[in-house]
């Protein structure tokens, strides 16, 4: 970001809380589009959803509600899953209130959460075996850019111990994985592309709102190497 910074470009599209606190503490002129965050209110990132404010806008996941849907359509599809080994990031700062809703959603539901901490690559070998120890039932990873840059082996390990898996994103049922819901990905960077040529074109980057989706998407990969 700071060597962005210095070539001087006319605007930065990035995704994902750390990339976004990157280009937030690089500079506080250049525009910022961020095509998918879980949210950028609660960071601090902009001022509100209507007005934000500053050099940041673009969409928002609306990540906390998401996941606790997530967890009801998991119990909803197997419904004698009691355990359920979460993977998440806590150095992501939205998966704070993303796990928050989890816990809600997982005693209304008679789910216990076991909680698996995934701050790097190397910690997923751990957080499986941990998993494993806690005779998980069910697997369900959050939103996190760590978790999809290595989703194949996160559906690896589902498929190998037979672990009905829900994810955040329609990236894990590219390498086999069963069950998602969410926004459609695809379709939230299309959409900042449109606030690019807006910006580029002398829109007020302060004065455009921050979007979020109104349709969400079940996909459930019928050749799911974990069904």
């Amino acid at each position: 970001m700071a060597e962005l910074v210095r070539l001087n470009v006319d605007l930065i599209v990035t995704s994902g809380d750390h990339p976004i606190r990157a280009a937030r503490q690089a500079t506080q002129t250049i525009p910022i589009v961020v095509a998918l965050a879980g949210d950028l209110v609660g960071p601090g990132y902009v001022a509100s959803l209507a007005r934000p404010g500053g050099n940041v806008t673009g969409l928002t996941t609306v990540g906390p509600e998401a996941a606790a849907k997530r967890l009801e359509l998991l119990k909803a599809g197997f419904p004698k899953v009691a355990r359920v080994a979460m993977l998440w990031n806590p150095e992501n700062v939205v998966n704070t209130a993303v796990v928050k809703e989890s816990e809600v959603a997982a005693r209304a539901l008679g789910i216990q959460l076991l909680s698996l901490e995934v701050r790097r690559s190397d910690d997923l070998e751990g957080a499986f075996r941990s998993a494993l120890r806690s005779h998980a039932e069910a697997l369900m990873a959050h939103a996190d850019t760590i978790l999809v840059t290595h989703r194949a082996r996160i559906v690896d390990f589902a498929a190998k111990h037979r672990l009905p898996a829900m994810y955040a994103n329609q990236d894990y049922m590219e390498v086999g994985g069963l069950m998602c819901y969410g926004p459609n990905v695809a379709e939230m960077y299309r959409r900042a592309a449109t606030y690019v040529d807006r910006i580029l074109k002398g829109a007020r980057l302060g004065d455009l709102p921050i979007e979020q989706p109104t349709k969400f998407e079940l996909v459930i990969n019928r050749a799911s190497r974990e069904s």
